[in-house]
């Protein structure tokens, strides 16, 4: 562009030179904030995903997905006191059950850049994933959402300074493959719900 032009150009022809400054090979690539990152990662996992603006928003979500599942007056497994109210409140039994539909649990982070849920045995005590039940409902909140796993343990470093939690783990798959897999090998896909609340 000539330096007459560049003097005396229109509108059009700045927005058209910050599209060749965009396509440039030479400037760095545009970042994706890490809570789209997550919900596209997440979404490509096969993960269903309820955003909620607020407490009521969650609870309204929480009961369409039992009315979705017709999980109503069944059994699931919690071990979070802070998330007993939702269970109650629809006469879901939590207290040793024998054939949990699902596993309600609130997650240590959401892991953006593989769009996985991160748990421990906070949430899950020493269960492994192919030990719980198929069907998952996570509750969090989008302060939650990390970069990568080693932001996510960062995170669980700073959180817990005296007791460190043990069954560190992601689940990251909630469809089954269309086809055979390698990545998957040795994971069970679950049917996961999350609740996501908007928190900052």
């Amino acid at each position: 562009m000539s330096l007459f032009k560049k003097f005396f150009r229109s509108g059009n022809d700045a927005s058209e030179d910050n599209k060749e400054k965009e396509a440039s090979p030479f400037n760095p690539e545009n970042k994706i904030p890490v809570d789209e990152l997550f919900t596209i990662n997440f979404k490509k996992n096969g993960g269903k995903f309820l955003y909620c603006e607020n407490l009521e928003e969650i609870k309204e979500q929480f009961e369409n997905i039992l009315e979705e599942n017709d999980w109503f007056e069944k059994q699931a497994l919690c071990y979070e006191p802070k998330l007993y109210h939702f269970l109650e409140d629809n006469k879901i039994k939590f207290d040793k059950p024998e054939s949990p539909s699902f596993l309600f649990a609130s997650c240590e982070n959401l892991i953006a850049n593989e769009g996985s849920v991160f748990l421990t045995s906070n949430q899950i005590k020493q269960f492994k994933p192919h030990e719980l039940p198929a069907n998952i409902i996570i509750f969090a909140t989008t302060s939650q959402i990390s970069g990568s796993l080693s932001d996510g343990l960062k995170e669980i470093k700073k959180r817990y300074t005296n007791q460190y939690p043990t069954n560190i783990t992601t689940i990251k798959y909630f469809e089954k493959a269309k086809e055979e897999d390698f990545l998957q090998y040795g994971s069970s896909a679950k049917n996961l719900y999350l609740l996501l609340l908007e928190d900052l």
